[in-house]
C-alpha cells in the first residue's frame, strides 16, 4: 500500500505488483494496479502480448464492511460493573488505564473487550493504519483495508527493539502496530523494567523515534495503554478468600518495578475483586458493547467539536495544563471536595491534572458542559495507586 500511495503521488498510471498483493495495493484509488504470477506474465504484458484487467476494489465498500463485527462483546461478562464503567471512561476519553486484581478476576477478559466498544475507525485512520501493518509484513493474503482499531497485546517477555521498533532493518514495534488503537500490557510488572521505561515517551508523545548509527526513524504511536497486575507476586494480597504467601519486602520489590513516571501517564487506575460463584450464575448478562459504544461515540463527538481548534488534540487524555484549566476548571464545591481527597487519602501532586481529565470525561458521558462536584468524586475513586495505603506496599510516589 504506501508504495502504491507513492506511486499515486508520483502520478504513475498503474502499477504491477505480485498477485498477493493486488487487493492490498488496488485498495488505493486512481491507480490501475495489476497481479501477475510470474515474470513472464510482466514481460509479455508489457510487450502487449498479454492482456490483464486492473483489479478494482470499492474502497469505501470495503472499509464499512464488518466494520462492528467483533468475537467478543461486554454482555458476556457478567458482573464487574464497576469495571466496565471505568473501561467506558477510559474509551470515552482516550485515558490510559490500569487495572489491578488477583488471578481470575476478569482483568484480560474485558480488556480484550475494550475495542468492542471503542470509537470506530475514520477512512484516514484507516488508511494510516493499513499503511503501518503493511510495512510490517503483517496484512493477511488478499486483504484491504483495516477497518477496526488494532488490539496489541505483547508478551511480558518481550524485547526493548521488539515493542518499540529499530532492528538492523527498522520495522514498526508494537507500539506502532497499535497504532490507533489499543496497547495491551498483561501482567505488567512481569515486564523488564527497562522495557517499560522506554514506554514513557511514546506515551507522552504519541511518536518514536529511533537513531542508530546507519538510520533515524520516526514511527507515529498514539494509542490507548491498558495494563493488568496482581496485587503482589503471588496474586492474592487482600483477596478475602486466599491467603497472600508474600513477605512485605517481596510486595515491595514487585510493586516498585512500575516507576513513577510510568504511572504518572495513566490517567485511570482500577482495582477489581473477584466475582463469588454465587453471583456470577445468578447475574444477568452485561450491558452490550454496542450500547457502550453509542454513549463512547457520542461523547467523543463533543470532544472532537471542543477541540477542533487545536492541532493533534482529539480527546480528552491529550488535554495539556493550560487547556484543563479552560475546559475542566472546577467551582469551588470541587475544589473543596479535591483538597479534602488529597489529604484524607494522601494522593499525590500529579493525581490532581489526571482528576480532572477523567472528570472532564465523564461529564461529557452525561453531556454535562461543566465539571461538577460528582464527576469530580468518581474521577476520585480511580486513582487507588496514588492512595497512602499503596505507597507503603511499594507503588513509588
Amino acid at each position: 500500500m504506501p508504495i502504491a500511495i507513492k506511486a499515486r503521488a508520483e502520478h504513475f498510471k498503474g502499477l504491477i505488483v505480485p498477485k498477493a498483493n493486488e487487493h492490498e495495493a488496488a485498495v488505493v484509488d486512481t491507480l490501475e494496479v495489476y497481479g501477475m504470477e510470474n515474470i513472464s506474465q510482466v514481460i509479455n504484458f508489457l510487450n502487449g502480448s498479454y492482456d490483464a484487467e486492473p483489479c478494482i476494489i470499492d474502497t469505501r465498500k470495503e472499509f464499512y464492511e464488518n466494520q462492528y463485527d467483533f468475537d467478543l462483546d461486554f454482555a458476556d461478562v457478567r458482573g464487574q460493573e464497576n469495571v466496565k464503567r471505568a473501561l467506558e471512561i477510559a474509551a470515552a476519553g482516550g485515558h490510559n488505564i490500569i487495572m489491578i486484581g488477583p488471578p481470575g478476576s476478569g482483568k484480560s477478559m474485558m480488556a480484550k473487550r475494550l475495542p468492542s466498544i471503542l470509537p470506530p475507525l475514520s477512512l484516514s485512520e484507516s488508511l494510516e493504519t493499513t499503511q503501518i501493518h503493511s510495512i510490517a509484513g503483517k496484512l493477511k493474503r488478499n486483504s484491504g483495508l483495516i477497518n477496526q482499531r488494532p488490539f496489541r497485546s505483547p508478551h511480558h517477555t518481550i524485547s526493548e527493539v521488539a515493542l518499540v521498533g529499530g532492528g538492523a532493518n527498522p520495522m514498526p514495534g508494537e507500539i506502532t502496530l497499535a497504532h490507533n488503537g489499543v496497547l495491551f500490557c498483561d501482567e505488567l510488572p512481569e515486564f523488564n523494567k527497562h522495557t517499560l521505561e522506554v514506554l514513557r515517551q511514546p506515551l507522552e508523545d504519541r511518536q518514536i523515534t529511533i537513531s542508530r548509527a546507519k538510520y533515524t526513524v520516526s514511527y507515529p504511536c498514539s494509542f490507548m495503554f491498558v495494563a493488568s497486575m496482581n496485587p503482589c507476586p503471588c496474586g492474592y494480597y487482600g483477596d478475602p478468600t486466599h491467603n497472600c504467601v508474600c513477605s512485605p519486602g517481596q510486595i515491595h520489590r514487585y510493586l516498585s518495578k512500575i516507576s513513577g513516571p510510568l504511572l504518572d501517564r495513566i490517567d485511570i487506575q482500577c482495582e477489581i475483586s473477584p466475582l463469588p460463584f454465587a453471583d456470577i450464575s445468578q447475574a444477568s448478562p452485561g450491558e452490550s458493547s454496542r450500547n457502550i459504544r453509542e454513549r463512547v461515540i457520542t461523547a467523543r463527538a463533543l470532544q472532537t467539536k471542543r477541540f477542533e481548534e487545536y492541532k493533534n488534540v482529539h480527546c480528552n487524555a491529550q488535554m495539556s495544563e493550560r487547556m484543563i484549566h479552560h475546559f475542566a476548571e472546577p467551582d469551588s464545591d470541587s475544589i473543596a471536595l479535591l483538597r479534602n481527597a488529597m489529604e484524607r487519602l494522601k494522593l499525590s501532586a500529579r493525581a490532581y491534572n489526571r482528576i480532572l481529565k477523567v472528570a472532564r470525561t465523564i461529564a461529557d458521558l452525561v453531556g454535562s458542559p461543566t465539571v461538577l462536584s460528582e464527576h469530580i468524586a468518581e474521577a476520585i475513586s480511580y486513582r487507588n495507586l496514588d492512595r497512602g495505603d499503596w505507597a507503603e506496599r511499594g507503588i513509588p510516589c
